[in-house]
């Protein structure tokens, strides 16, 4: 991504990451504790983790990122008396950069954490971050009080001349006409897509192009969710509920690494296999003439304005035919 495409995508990103405090809570199916949850930590934790949910909770405002601040600092404390709700909520905070600078090392602690007493959403955020950690939060370990995350930028409600329409920039032209209650999307797959070496334009081009940001898609062909994860592939990367955001982001986008890895950076080739399936990319040694998947893979490039992206030849040989072309 060149410097001045950068600066498109970051300005994008603080149209919406000034508004996603309750907005980015919706994205990890991250609602209150239940009631069942509340009523069975012992009253001191009880009191806490009620505070805190009451915090996140609140409508979005210019003292958000205070509030889930003091958030974080009732969370901390629930977790030094070993809540395991209060650690997965910490965890959740920290994997976002919500109140607290984003930091993996100390969501895939805290996830771990509270796994291991039980908490199976938790065990499904240990599945999305892949990654393996015993770094805790100093908070956690002492009463001190966590890091503040950096204030963000301004809302701006006036839009640069270079992101005018005519310009070219299709998906970040197309991001600016999503309604904003989808925008809470954006830094959500703009964060996980860091997590799998994707550039966040392309995932967000191809959510565009396979269900318009709608969270409870289905397709005639029972493709589900934002990435239309058909149930063979939903079982093939350990995705449990495809109408979950985090879930199905989790699920398309190792998909989507894993044919980048096997199509060698053709993203023309990688679409198409995600729309049509890989064996029938390898059977026509190519994008298939079907009418469908070839509009499918135009739009895609269309968006995303590019037919290369950096893969990782570690996860899987390149594709036999593909592997023959190029000795």
């Amino acid at each position: 991504m060149n410097k001045q495409a950068a600066k498109q995508l970051a300005f994008l990103l603080c149209l919406v990451c000034a508004h996603t405090g309750a907005a980015l809570a919706q994205a990890m199916t991250y609602a209150p504790p239940s009631v069942a949850v509340i009523e069975d930590a012992p009253p001191a934790v009880r009191q806490l983790l009620q505070q805190a949910s009451t915090l996140e909770s609140e409508p979005d405002s210019a003292n958000t990122t205070d509030k889930l601040w003091q958030a974080a600092v009732l969370y901390c404390q629930a977790s030094r008396w070993g809540s395991a709700e209060g650690q997965y909520r910490l965890g959740m905070l920290y994997a976002f950069g919500q109140g607290v600078p984003a930091n993996q090392a100390f969501a895939a602690s805290l996830f771990s954490l509270a796994a291991s007493l039980g908490h199976a959403q938790a065990h499904q955020m240990l599945d999305t971050i892949e990654l393996t950690s015993a770094a805790l939060p100093a908070c956690v370990n002492q009463d001190q009080l966590p890091e503040r995350a950096p204030a963000p930028p301004p809302f701006y409600h006036d839009l640069p001349a270079d992101l005018h329409p005519g310009n070219g920039l299709s998906i970040e032209k197309y991001l600016l006409t999503l309604p904003n209650h989808k925008r809470w999307l954006i830094p959500l797959t703009t964060t996980m897509s860091a997590w799998y070496a994707l550039d966040p334009k392309l995932v967000l081009s191809m959510i565009a192009v396979e269900s318009n940001f709608n969270t409870s898609a289905q397709s005639p062909k029972a493709a589900m969710g934002l990435m239309q994860l058909i149930p063979d592939t939903a079982e093939r990367f350990n995705v449990r509920n495809a109408y979950d955001a985090t879930q199905n982001l989790r699920g398309g986008m190792r998909y989507l690494r894993w044919l980048l890895s096997y199509y060698r950076g053709n993203i023309s080739y990688a679409a198409a296999a995600y729309n049509a399936g890989e064996g029938r990319v390898d059977r026509y040694q190519g994008v298939p003439p079907f009418p469908e998947t070839r509009a499918y893979v135009r739009r895609v490039l269309g968006l995303y304005g590019s037919a290369r992206h950096a893969f990782d030849e570690s996860l899987t040989g390149a594709s036999p035919w593909l592997a023959a072309g190029q000795r």
